[in-house]
């Protein structure tokens, strides 16, 4: 049914009712005998109070209601409606051109009384119809509701009205008074720990937790119990996150990894983060991808007077800008296409823009490929951390801070190392400039490009395999919003040349992580989809480390930022080590570029199948010629 159509079988149906409600109301003032002289003044009564009524119905917006939804407020709207009608139809008659038509008093508060009751019957009905046509179907998927409370309630009222799969057939909720009682005519019958057994009971396909307000540990804990049930799980956004206590079929969403972490959000000081955002040019490196895209929406929230957008990949920073211009529209923005590579370019844009602020994203962060490529990782996650350092102190740049990895701890890879080297550039940098310099360590964030989870979840839906690399491999994880915010909070609190190291909260087991993922989709592990372990890739290692053994840590005044204690870092070493790396030729093999880095990165851990993979290949020439290179360098 279109909307203009329920529209005027609405006003229709009012109309008759209110046409029988004023004629009932005579009936009964008269005792079902109505005299002459009253009835023939009915049909200027009723169609008088008829056009007054529905005026006032428009007025109090009667007709723009969703009545499958009605509650007690939309009858008290028509009780204000009804009321009105009859005040202004009693004005209106005593001010009317015809004195002679007399019309008894009690007529007013029966009609309005009678209005009411008839027009909110009317559509108590129609609510009840609506209900009577949506019961428990064939071909619907029977669903389980965590949450007995009002936002419960209201997904059982949205699931049995909608066009859903989806029917609400038992609620569970863990308050001892709800217990067996009726919600919407659906039970409670049990508490979280009984989801299990209830899941089997009453036969559910669907999982919902609708338990918004509930904290995000309450809400792990909870999904870990609905886990052992093989069934799908969706849940209702946090709530912040609801407009105006609304829910619809599409606000219920997939349980996603983010919810199983159970970590709380981020608190972070916004006055003081504000206080170097607001009115600044920001200059964001990386612009385009998962951790600078992100950063450039949390920074345009903060009014920059400029934010530059700078990249490589001309098709993601179209992307970006294309959605912030849309998203912030009074923010000033600019994207730059350039490659962090090309020094003159770099100190062309530093000059030209003048930037008070640098988040530094750009790098190379695929570590089997970088182990294919390394001279490409010193070129681009060194050396042009380099070019950015230095244009940012030429040009006096306020704060400049790099996102680091956790990789960059006893590295293993050649990413992690080129990383370690741009820690320490950054470190060196600092102590000769007026540019505060500092790094931000921390691990994988879940949806980023190239990260495991995406890569699971096509995997999944294709049917399977799951490769995963070790069982026993394990890593940190953070959501992209949350590992930014900290990022803006942690250059907020440097004073120069921290690296700052972020609460990852628990380590998570990958293979864990793959089989959370089949249940949530509804799936079996090794049953319904296969895990297949394929072996630890070049450059990666079981565990990562957010410090080595020789670093500390320094709390700050944010309970999830710290400072690790990194070894010092001479600032004519870094000069010397980047000019040895920057002359370095690129003929080399492989083996022979992890030597030269091993020279700069004592604790780079060089595995030793590769080493001995690759022994016979060295360039022995051209390896000597480097550390010739190397050594005229360091000893000038």
């Amino acid at each position: 049914m279109t909307k203009n159509v329920r529209l005027l079988l609405l006003i229709l149906l009012d109309s008759l009712v209110i046409s029988i409600v004023v004629y009932l109301s005579y009936l009964l003032r008269f005792d079902f005998d109505i005299l002459a002289e009253y009835r023939l003044t009915l049909p200027y009564v009723i169609t008088s109070y008829l056009v007054i009524t529905l005026v006032c119905f428009y007025y109090f917006k009667i007709y723009k209601r969703v009545w499958r939804y009605a509650s007690v407020n939309d009858l008290l709207s028509i009780a204000k409606g009804a009321g009105l009608a009859s005040c202004i139809f009693m004005i209106f008659h005593h001010l009317s051109m015809y004195p002679e038509v007399n019309v008894p008093r009690s007529i007013y508060p029966i009609t309005a009384l009678l209005t009411l009751f008839s027009i909110g019957t009317s559509r108590i009905v129609w609510r009840i119809m609506g209900d009577t046509y949506n019961k428990l179907q064939p071909h619907h998927q029977r669903a389980l509701i965590i949450g007995a409370g009002n936002v419960g309630s209201m997904v059982a009222k949205e699931l049995k009205r909608s066009k859903s799969e989806y029917y609400p057939v038992v609620f569970v909720d863990d308050d001892k008074n709800k217990r067996n009682l009726e919600v919407l005519g659906i039970q409670v019958a049990g508490d979280r720990q009984s989801i299990p057994s209830l899941v089997e009971q009453y036969k559910i396909d669907q999982i919902i937790i609708a338990m918004p307000s509930a904290t995000r540990l309450e809400i792990s804990n909870i999904i870990e119990i609905c886990k052992k049930t093989n069934r799908r799980i969706k849940i209702i956004p946090r709530m912040n996150d609801l407009i105006n206590g609304k829910i619809t079929v599409n606000s219920i969403r997939d349980v996603s990894v983010e919810d199983l972490l159970g970590r709380e959000p981020v608190k972070i000081d916004l006055d003081e983060i504000a206080g170097f955002l607001t009115d600044q040019v920001i200059l964001v490196t990386g612009a385009g991808g998962s951790i600078g895209s992100e950063l450039c929406r949390q920074i345009s929230a903060f009014h920059p007077k400029q934010l530059l957008l700078l990249g490589k990949g001309e098709n993601s920073i179209f992307e970006i800008e294309m959605e912030l211009r849309k998203t912030f529209p009074y923010v000033p923005i600019d994207p730059i296409v350039a490659d962090i590579q090309d020094r003159q370019r770099i100190m062309d844009i530093f000059s030209t823009y003048k930037p008070h602020v640098v988040f530094h994203a750009a790098a190379y962060k695929h570590v089997p490929m970088m182990e294919r490529h390394p001279h490409e990782a010193i070129k681009n996650n060194a050396l042009g951390t380099r070019n950015l350092a230095e244009c940012a102190h030429l040009n006096h740049v306020n704060k400049f801070i790099m996102i680091s990895t956790d990789k960059a701890v006893n590295p293993t890879s050649v990413m992690g190392t080129t990383k370690r080297i741009a820690e320490m550039i950054v470190q060196g940098f600092d102590q000769i400039s007026h540019t505060s310099f500092a790094a931000v360590r921390f691990g994988n964030v879940l949806g980023s490009r190239g990260s495991v989870v995406p890569i699971f979840k096509k995997q999944i839906e294709e049917g399977g395999p799951v490769t995963v690399t070790h069982p026993d491999m394990v890593r940190y994880f953070m959501t992209i919003p949350e590992a930014v915010q900290l990022v803006i909070q942690s250059c907020a609190l440097t004073e120069g040349g921290e690296i700052f190291v972020l609460d990852m909260g628990k380590p998570v087991k990958i293979s864990d992580l793959a089989k959370d993922l089949i249940m949530l989709s509804g799936l079996e592990p090794n049953k319904d989809v296969k895990i297949e372990y394929t072996g630890i890739r070049p450059g990666e290692k079981l565990f990562e480390e957010i410090l080595s053994g020789e670093e500390g840590t320094q709390a700050t005044k944010h309970d999830r930022i710290y400072i690790g204690k990194a070894r010092e870092v001479n600032y004519e070493h870094v000069v010397q080590m980047t000019e040895s790396l920057e002359r370095i030729e690129s003929s080399l093999t492989s083996q022979d570029f992890r030597r030269i880095l091993k020279m700069y990165v004592p604790e780079y851990n060089i595995p030793q199948y590769i080493a001995d993979d690759e022994e016979q290949k060295i360039n022995n020439e051209a390896f000597r010629a480097s550390l010739e290179l190397v050594a005229s360098i360091e000893t000038k």
